[in-house]
């Protein structure tokens, strides 16, 4: 998630080839390489030319500077284009359709793509990620799917690819937004392999020094240029609250008995930062996120794309996206009017129209994408 919108001369999208492996740069540095529109367009173009090209043998995904990987999509941009829409026009939507589809291009590509995701990791940048066949991440990882503190939901296929976690963190980590690190990262299933972020630094050199060797496949290769021999970070700081996060996120009964059982909990550092995420993000979408989270346990890939489509689709034309980015990038005021206010309010009709198709089956604009479920 990004809080600006930044206008630079340079192109948005780097890309050089390194000994048959294309090396492809966000580079929005000052911007913390949010994506734009145009860099999804040009990140599709540069994904299709390297599927097609049989000189090239692998992709490398990272982002410029020093601060991010890439922190989301460029949610400014993305409320302006909501706010000047129409009950028949809806500029923002095409911005998730060719998101979602690069995200899904990623997943099943043909050859192996390594994410550097070193520094914050949010939103659209995990959506990059995840369909990586070799996620790298470091010790100044910060990652986090926090849609639901502005209205929205963890979208990019995250109800498909936080499943790999156990229930209980994944819901723990899709509800609250919390940061997660390297070491948790890897822990949990949303990374390979943890390095020293200073490692990363040579590899341009390591890559170009690489001898490929007809006896291992492409992906193997590019761990002797990604993995180091030692060093590799273990130790997950979340592991410290996981029998918390298992009492209290582990059972049935919604987002109302979690914040229950939270408000009867011994006080705590952790418990009170929990709780002061759970009554002041969303309410409407922290109970739209849960169920969605769990009906993406048994969807495939693409239902879950499409799934995701429709959510946004509800939250932003008549939900609480433009009140959460107002409140909290816009006017800062930190003061959302959440409508409703408060969980107790949130009807469960309500819920259900979010997560209801506003689309019809063939006339969904991602219908061709993968089986229909």
């Amino acid at each position: 998630m990004s809080t600006q919108s930044v206008v630079q001369d340079e192109p948005e999208i780097g890309f050089e080839i390194v000994n048959r492996v294309a090396v492809v740069t966000l580079n929005r540095p000052r911007a913390l390489n949010a994506l734009s529109h145009d860099m999804i367009g040009l990140l599709t173009e540069a994904f299709e030319n390297c599927r097609i090209d049989d000189a090239i043998a692998a992709v490398v995904l990272r982002g410029a500077g020093e601060k991010a990987f890439c922190a989301g999509g460029d949610i400014r941009a993305l409320y302006d284009a909501a706010r000047s829409d129409t009950a028949h026009e809806t500029p923002w939507l095409r911005f998730f359709v060719d998101e979602y589809r690069l995200d899904y291009a990623i997943h099943h590509f043909p050859k192996p793509v390594v994410a550097l995701m070193d520094g914050i990791v949010m939103g659209g940048g995990m959506g990059l990620a995840q369909g990586a066949a070799l996620r790298v991440v470091t010790e100044r990882t910060r990652m986090a799917m926090p849609e639901t503190r502005i209205g929205m939901l963890p979208d990019v296929g995250a109800t498909y690819f936080m499943r790999r976690m156990p229930l209980d963190v994944e819901l723990y980590a899709g509800l609250t937004g919390a940061m997660l690190s390297g070491a948790d990262a890897v822990a949990y299933g949303l990374a390979d392999v943890c390095v020293p972020s200073a490692w990363l630094h040579g590899f341009v050199e390591r890559l170009d020094a690489l001898r490929w060797d007809a006896s291992e496949s492409a992906l193997d290769g590019l761990r002797r240029v990604f993995v180091p021999p030692a060093n590799v970070e273990r130790d997950a700081p979340l592991e410290a609250h996981r029998a918390q996060i298992s009492r209290h996120f582990g059972a049935a009964g919604g987002v109302e008995r979690i914040v229950a059982t939270l408000r009867q909990a011994s006080a705590s550092e952790w418990t009170a930062a929990t709780l002061g995420a759970l009554t002041s993000h969303s309410p409407t979408m922290l109970e739209v996120t849960y169920h969605a989270l769990l009906r993406g346990r048994q969807m495939t890939l693409a239902g879950c794309f499409r799934m995701e489509l429709g959510i946004v689709y509800r939250t932003i034309g008549d939900g609480d996206f433009r009140e959460g980015v107002r409140a909290l990038i816009v006017d800062r005021d930190q003061r959302p009017r959440w409508a409703p206010a408060t969980l107790a309010e949130v009807r469960a009709e309500r819920v259900q129209h979010v997560l209801a198709s506003p689309w019809r089956r063939d006339m969904h604009p991602l219908a061709d994408l993968g089986a229909i479920d």
